[in-house]
């Protein structure tokens, strides 16, 4: 059922970000993704949200580079006049990420510099760019990860960006509510993506231990996570603000 509603989503072409961009096309959500590199990917994607019968279109964004999130707002805002006659978003997803696995005493000022600024300080001030053209009664929904509550060596960098994140979340839900904007976090287990070089999809020792300690007895999919997000996109989830959701088979209970 169409909802005539768009949403935005970070880092849409591949893993986590495409799996939600097509579980909210199912939703009869419109979709617009980000891309870093792969056009051609994400090019696929919007062909295949096309097929669900939504619109789909796709735009290259650095999450890290704030400098370009000015032009980028302003393209987004001249491609939603011209679909639907006005500028304005029902949804954004900061799910754009890349992942480090370093121990803390291996970890360098770069790879602290680009945790932070890709999961916090990027998702910080693009959502501040865009809260401007986010509908009344919309949705934020920030991407974080279960490491943000239990811990597993080699993440300190990612996890401590992404708890930053979930903090933000909360500022959100209570400075957004005069414009009833709900905002929430879904944090994710271990899921079996390219996230951070694969380690969850051929790290046979990591997936091991990651079976073992999660009550359903296996490393997340994709699929496992985007239906979730989805769904707190839809008016069935409307009193839920301000929540952290973590979507992760029951790891580390």
């Amino acid at each position: 059922m169409k909802t005539n509603k768009v949403a935005l989503v970070t880092g849409g072409s591949r893993g986590l970000g495409k799996n939600i961009a097509l579980k909210l096309s199912q939703k009869g959500i419109d979709v617009i993704i980000t891309y870093h590199s792969s056009s051609s990917a994400a090019d696929d994607i919007v062909s295949e949200i096309e097929s669900n019968g939504q619109k789909a279109t796709a735009f290259q964004l650095d999450t890290t580079n704030i400098n370009s999130f000015d032009a980028f707002v302003e393209k987004l805002s001249s491609y939603l006049s011209e679909v639907y006659g006005n500028p304005r978003l029902d949804i954004l997803i900061n799910n754009a990420g890349t992942g480090i696995y370093k121990p803390f005493l291996e970890t360098t000022e770069n790879d602290f510099d680009e945790m932070v600024n890709i999961h916090f300080k990027g998702v910080y001030f693009l959502t501040q760019k865009l809260v401007p053209v986010l509908n009344d009664g919309g949705r934020i929904i920030n991407i974080s990860s279960g490491l943000a509550r239990f811990s597993l060596p080699n993440s300190s960098a990612y996890a401590s960006a992404k708890s930053a994140v979930e903090t933000f979340t909360k500022y959100l839900a209570k400075e957004l509510a005069h414009r009833k904007i709900a905002a929430n976090v879904v944090a994710p287990g271990a899921v079996a993506t390219d996230f951070g070089g694969g380690e969850n999809k051929t790290n046979e020792k990591k997936i091991d231990i990651i079976s073992s300690n999660t009550a359903l007895g296996r490393v997340g999919e994709p699929e496992d996570i985007g239906g979730v997000v989805a769904f707190l996109c839809t008016e069935d989830a409307y009193w839920i603000n301000g929540q952290r959701i973590e979507v992760s088979g029951g790891i580390m209970l």
